[in-house]
């Protein structure tokens, strides 16, 4: 039996011209699968290792050492209890094994073993041929389709199948089967037992890579693409920038008569592509991105990364576009949370603002209105600043000298301090009147003190995610504390309806 195995093995390595060792493996996998079948379980976890040499082989059924809580299959995972009370001295992710009657090979055939060994060598071939594939590193891929699968398109691409999935098509196209097609390869998938490229036609990188393929100038470094945004196939936004000073990048990639920007429109199903100046400076990459709307004065605000933009009214329906597609679009391509607004309504939010931090540091710097002014007129927004911002850029305003800037700072601390003492207290009387609801631990009620939530109504109004991004705790967990708060609600309707 033993020369029979080593015979067959290397028959099938020279008739497929893989390593022995791959026929071996195959062999090993067939037998512990005709191994299991003997024993009328497929749950139980066999290995079968045959000696390279002499090709005997032996059998064994094996668990898996697991920690209690995750002692979920008996039949082939082992307790760390269980296995310190045998004393196997073993630790997590080891095996304890036991023998099993060999069984015998003429019982699974050469035949089952073949197949096993040619479902690996395809395997492999497979593999091998999608290494080859990445290893060319082509992002923009070109196909033809197959077939369509529950509205997916399986596409031909060379040896390999990829997959187009229907949320990745451009809208309202409708692509058949023997289309070549071009898409992006937007992920990867070595799980899937099909096609394992997955593409996207709605990719803003797909729209990149285009213009990557209609403008030379892009491939050879001397322009850059920064960015892209997309309402697929209706309109995009892509963001470009010169590496040469000579070189005008709008206009290289629009092309002679637009003849460049236009062949990519027509690879889009006619979506309109406007071509931004890229800008280090963020106020002037908006200035760009909202054109053609001609924008009057923009309020940038760092701490929510976002900016209020000024329009005229004749500007302002083009500035935010049909259904606030230009918006929409300006603000993916930058990066920043954009706020249309007319002039006058841009000047009635920062005077609020101004009004606001000025009397911010009236009262909480026990300064004068003059102070309070000057600190707002020269970019003074919060206690914090004035606290923790270089003596250096206090010192530079005019009218401040040394002790007035140590006095400023010694306040704005005090003040800080002050309301950190508030909110601490603030967070213990919540977390009391927080804890007496079940399901609540200490841990939890501080969290949802520390976000403001202190009743139980504050509790109960929360989404299930909410509770799970403040507290960490589990989706199932927090579905059953917020149903456990709202509790008093259905008790006062029935009541009220008792009383109807």
């Amino acid at each position: 039996m033993s020369r029979e195995i080593l015979l067959l093995v290397d028959a099938l390595a020279r008739e497929k011209n893989v390593a022995p060792d791959i026929v071996f493996g195959a062999l090993e996998l067939a037998l512990a699968s005709a191994t299991k079948k003997r024993y009328g379980d497929d749950n139980i976890d066999v290995r079968v290792t045959i000696d390279r040499q002499t090709g005997d082989y032996e059998s064994f059924r094996r668990w898996e050492v697991v920690e209690d809580n995750d002692h979920e299959e008996p039949s082939r995972q082992y307790a760390m209890t269980d296995v310190n009370e045998k004393g196997l001295g073993l630790s997590v992710g080891q095996f304890y094994e036991e023998p099993l009657e060999p069984i015998e090979f003429g019982r699974i055939g050469a035949q089952t073993a073949k197949q096993v060994i040619l479902q690996r060598i395809r395997d492999a071939e497979r593999e091998q041929i999608l290494t080859d594939f990445l290893d060319r590193k082509e992002h923009l891929v070109t196909g033809t389709i197959k077939r369509i699968e529950r509205g997916n398109a399986i596409v031909e691409v060379g040896k390999l199948e990829a997959k187009l999935p229907r949320e990745y098509m451009i809208p309202k196209e409708n692509l058949r089967v023997g289309d070549r097609v071009r898409a992006y390869l937007l992920k990867i998938d070595r799980d899937a037992r099909g096609a394992q490229l997955i593409l996207s036609r709605t990719a803003p990188d797909f729209i990149a890579k285009l213009f990557e393929l209609e403008v030379p100038e892009i491939e050879e470094g001397v322009i850059e693409i920064r960015g892209a945004a997309r309402d697929p196939g209706v309109r995009a936004k892509i963001a470009v920038k010169s590496n040469d000073p000579r070189v005008d990048p709008q206009g290289t990639c629009i092309g002679m008569r637009g003849s460049r920007v236009q062949a990519v429109t027509g690879e889009l199903a006619g979506e309109r592509v406007d071509i931004v100046l890229w800008s280090a400076d963020p106020a002037q990459f908006v200035l760009g991105a909202l054109a053609p709307a001609e924008v009057q004065k923009i309020m940038v605000d760092e701490e929510s990364h976002s900016m209020d933009v000024a329009v005229d009214e004749e500007n302002l329906a083009m500035a935010i576009g049909r259904g606030g597609q230009n918006v929409r679009l300006a603000s993916e391509l930058t990066g920043w949370q954009l706020n249309i607004m007319t002039l006058e309504q841009v000047e009635q939010k920062h005077e609020v603002e101004y009004a606001k931090s000025r009397e911010l540091f009236i009262a909480s710097l026990d300064v004068d209105e003059e102070v309070a002014e000057i600190l707002v007129q020269e970019g003074f927004t919060t206690l914090e600043e004035v606290a923790y911002v270089p003596v250096s850029e206090l010192l530079n305003i005019d009218g401040f000298d040394e002790d007035l800037v140590n006095e400023l700072r010694s306040r704005a601390r005090d003040a800080l301090l002050t309301q950190a003492i508030a909110k601490e207290e603030q967070v213990e009387s919540d977390m009391e009147a927080l804890q007496n609801l079940d399901g609540i631990t200490p841990e939890i009620a501080r969290a949802l003190a520390t976000n403001g939530i202190a009743t139980r109504d504050d509790l109960a109004e929360l989404a299930v995610d909410e509770l799970v991004e403040m507290t960490g705790m589990d989706s199932d967990a927090a579905k059953q504390l917020i149903m456990t708060a709202r509790a008093h609600w259905f008790e006062q309707d029935q009541a009220t309806e008792q009383q109807g």
